[in-house]
């Protein structure tokens, strides 16, 4: 019975790795030094520099105090913002349900100007379900979220800016 079992998992073993799984791996950039040019307070811009920085080895993340000029290209967090936005109350008027969004806008630039991606938003929302008698828990639980989306837009970056060229002058 173990045999026949050992020489099915074998029989099968082909048929798995063909199935053309791969895992995500480094992402490769089309440049190899990139200026970040975002308010110091912004989260989202410290969690893309340590996205970017544990990318590889090929590429040089910059931020102030050094110049933009000094980098093959240049990232731009245009604006970002949070909303909560009330779906449902009761009949008391009690919020019941609110919908969390977040917002960013961003842009990439050569450092000859040509632009590589024009101003982009991304937006993502979450639902949550709300409880005036949770309501610090349900105020955790909304941070929660909000990093959970963050984390999830950077990631977007990062697939955009591996895959970013500059466009051709018109």
């Amino acid at each position: 019975m173990r045999k026949r079992t050992l020489l099915s998992l074998m029989a099968l073993a082909p048929l798995v790795s063909a199935c053309g799984f791969r895992l995500r791996g480094v992402p490769e950039f089309q440049f190899t030094s990139i200026y970040l040019q975002a308010d110091g307070r912004s989260a989202f811009a410290r969690e893309l520099e340590r996205n970017l920085a544990t990318a590889g080895d090929k590429l040089k993340v910059l931020r102030a105090p050094r110049r933009p000029d000094e980098a093959q290209v240049v990232w731009k967090l245009l604006g970002e913002r949070n909303d909560r936005i009330i779906i449902s109350k009761n009949a008391a008027g009690q919020v019941r349900e609110l919908t969390l969004r977040y917002r960013m806008t961003f842009s990439l630039t050569g450092a000859d100007g040509v632009e590589w991606i024009p101003p982009t938003e991304l937006e993502l929302e979450r639902d949550l379900s709300y409880d005036e008698n949770l309501a610090l828990a349900k105020e955790q639980e909304a941070a929660v979220l909000y990093k959970t989306m963050q984390s999830d837009l950077v990631q977007q970056v990062m697939r955009r800016l591996s895959s970013a060229q500059p466009t051709a002058a018109s």
